[in-house]
């Protein structure tokens, strides 16, 4: 999987990159899937904006931006969302699926079949009835991408979870090497006497943060492994 800081280049890699949190990948299964909701909303609407019911053509509009931002976040990327991170994504969008073209297509169909919808042109039956043909393909391109997201999430929480029992094994391994130095410091602690009477008092307390760290470790390996 390949990580960027990107924006919209279909060719561009970012020098930086950046990992995606859990909050992150969440926003963007979030965002496609209001993708979904919003297309479905848009064209039921116009539907009944061209029956003229009143206030449709408000709320059609309202879902259209609401379509066209989520989109915008999820191709062009922003401060918290890193828009085209994989290569997985990059087929999605600009490959075989052509995925920004068709959701882009029906963005502007969109548009225009709610400005002749709302101006009484001529030629709005046609465009609405190509609105809602296209509807169905393109829910089928939107749930394709949303499994792409959820896909990468996916592998994201399997790769978080093996960082974090590789570090938490790490941190045992220190913890036991640090409490075989304070068993040792002990018995040098016994042989040096009272010179030694401060010295076996840092060497219990030391003893004692091991155990905790042994205790901590050990909760947050079950957690990993869960």
């Amino acid at each position: 999987m390949l990580l960027q800081n990107g924006k919209t280049g279909k060719d561009e890699t970012a020098d930086d990159t950046r990992p995606l949190s859990g909050e992150v990948f969440g926003a963007l299964i979030n965002l496609s899937g209001r993708r979904r909701f919003t297309s479905q909303r848009l064209v039921l609407y116009a539907v009944l904006a061209s029956q003229r019911h009143e206030g449709a053509v408000k709320i059609a509009r309202e879902a259209l931006g609401l379509f066209r931002g989520a989109h915008a976040g999820l191709v062009k990327g922003s401060d918290i969302l890193p828009g085209i991170f994989c290569e997985e994504l990059r087929e999605a969008y600009f490959g075989k699926l052509d995925g920004d073209a068709q959701i882009v297509y029906f963005i502007d169909l969109a548009e225009r079949t709610l400005n002749a919808i709302e101006d009484g042109l001529r030629d709005a039956p046609a465009l609405l009835e190509e609105l809602v043909r296209i509807t169905t393909p393109l829910l089928g391109i939107l749930n394709q991408i949303t499994t792409v997201y959820e896909e990468q999430s996916k592998r994201h929480a399997v790769l978080m979870k093996k960082q974090l029992r590789g570090i938490m094994t790490d941190i045992e391994t220190i913890a036991k090497q640090a409490k075989m130095v304070s068993f040792n410091a002990r018995i040098v602690a016994a042989r040096a006497g009272q010179a030694g009477k401060e010295f076996s008092v840092v060497a219990g307390v030391l003893s004692n943060i091991t155990t905790e760290i042994d205790d901590l470790v050990r909760v947050a390996l079950s957690g990993a492994t869960a």
